[in-house]
């Protein structure tokens, strides 16, 4: 079965993905437009989520309404996902939040891990394994497969930017996870970098440049 990808089309965020790339947008500036974007790619990427009907009161009468039919567990992978995170708690207040920390090896470009740890409702929730780039595909592949040995079965990857490769690495090791993107770029350049791309997404947002 191949994954389901999804590239999410928006003037609005198009618009804001155009600022957040430019290189003289400042700390702040990325900050706020990646927080934007984040939260307007939340609501496509939840639109199908399993809800029931329930009973509740108004101040006025007795009124049918819907909640999540399962819990949603974000899960970003550290560090530059949670500058996507914040985004989209503001969208799902209540969701479990979970962490993932890998890092890449700067000469293989391989990642390892460093750091897991999940809600202990990861088995029966919806998660979202949230991260802005999707480069080379590993990281995002990994995670995955993390989440998967703790049980997760409802997975949803949610990322700013990918490209070609990245795409072609996730889904091939993930083929029954659906990916949810604002852009495909053209390719990675030798250092394994997004081309266009906006940089290292982690160093903008925490301004470690």
């Amino acid at each position: 079965m191949a994954a389901a990808l999804t590239v999410i089309d928006h003037p609005l965020i198009g618009a804001l993905l155009t600022r957040l790339r430019t290189e003289d947008a400042g700390q702040g500036a990325f900050r706020r437009h990646l927080h934007e974007i984040s939260r307007l790619m939340a609501f496509e990427v939840t639109r199908d989520l399993a809800t029931r009907e329930v009973a509740i009161r108004t101040p006025l009468a007795e009124a049918r309404g819907t909640e999540l039919l399962r819990p949603l567990v974000l899960v970003p992978i550290l560090r530059a996902g949670l500058g996507m995170l914040t985004g989209i708690t503001d969208v799902v207040s209540d969701a479990l939040v979970g962490h993932i920390g890998m890092a890449r090896d700067p000469d293989t470009h391989r990642p390892f891990s460093y750091y897991c740890n999940l809600p202990a409702r990861v088995r029966e929730a919806d998660v979202l394994l949230i991260d802005p780039m999707l480069a080379t595909g590993h990281s995002a592949a990994e995670a995955a497969a993390k989440l998967k040995a703790e049980g997760a079965e409802r997975l949803r990857f949610v990322n700013l930017v990918s490209c070609p490769e990245g795409i072609a690495h996730f889904t091939s090791a993930h083929p029954d996870i659906p990916v949810f993107t604002a852009a495909i770029d053209e390719r990675l350049d030798d250092r394994a970098y997004i081309v266009p791309g906006l940089g290292d997404a982690g160093d903008r947002y925490f301004g470690t440049i």
